[in-house]
């Protein structure tokens, strides 16, 4: 189920668990799916659902090197949560196309490889980035946020997303031509200081961005 939402004003929602929580946020992008159903095979699928956990994990310091990694504790539901300043830039890698260097950047601080803790369905490290980039982006979209993904996904589709918001994520030492390419662009084009959100609940796993 593809659940994707603009909400022009609100100023309480309801989290994922049934809780009514008060908020005086304004949440401009919302999307959301299930990390259950990430690939039709279960092992494979759970590689994938690691890694995006693990993403996260390391976007917000919980984990920040390899032997820091408990999947029991990755694996419990959380939110993270990341900032952005107007002007500033996020892209999922550092190494960022001509037009964005040399401006304010936050990224998921890694590469997505053995080196950084990630897990291989057989054919590469970090399977299942791709799909959080795309699921990130759908959310920017809806936000109405200055958003570019050069390269798109089309190669294999990613479950409960349209194709045209599959994002190609590629991280590779001394590429950062092929890097650049295969990133993803969000910038805070608002006045004020924006945020997202991530909620896993056990099984879905939703992007909010919403005003701070």
């Amino acid at each position: 189920m593809i659940f994707s939402i603009l909400v022009l004003t609100i100023a309480t929602f309801t989290n994922l668990a049934g809780t009514f929580m008060p908020d005086s946020s304004r949440v401009l992008g919302q999307s959301q799916f299930s990390l259950q159903n990430r690939y039709a095979n279960t092992r494979i699928n759970e590689v994938f659902k690691d890694n995006i956990l693990l993403t996260l994990a390391r976007m917000d310091n919980t984990v920040n090197h390899p032997q820091a990694i408990s999947w029991e504790n990755i694996n419990k539901p959380r939110t993270y949560t990341l900032s952005l300043a107007p002007g500033e830039l996020f892209a999922f890698h550092e190494d960022v196309l001509a037009e964005y260097k040399g401006k304010p950047i936050k990224t998921m601080k890694s590469h997505f490889n053995f080196s950084d803790g990630f897990k291989s369905s057989g054919a590469l490290y970090g399977d299942g980035v791709c799909h959080l980039a795309s699921l990130l982006y759908l959310a920017a979209k809806n936000a109405g946020l200055d958003t570019y993904a050069p390269t798109n996904h089309n190669f294999a589709s990613i479950p409960e997303l349209p194709k045209e918001y599959g994002v190609s994520i590629y991280f590779s030492p001394n590429h950062e031509a092929a890097n650049a390419r295969q990133n993803l662009y969000i910038t805070n084009t608002k006045e004020i200081p924006i945020l997202f959100i991530f909620k896993y609940d056990g099984s879905n796993l939703t992007v909010s961005i919403t005003e701070q």
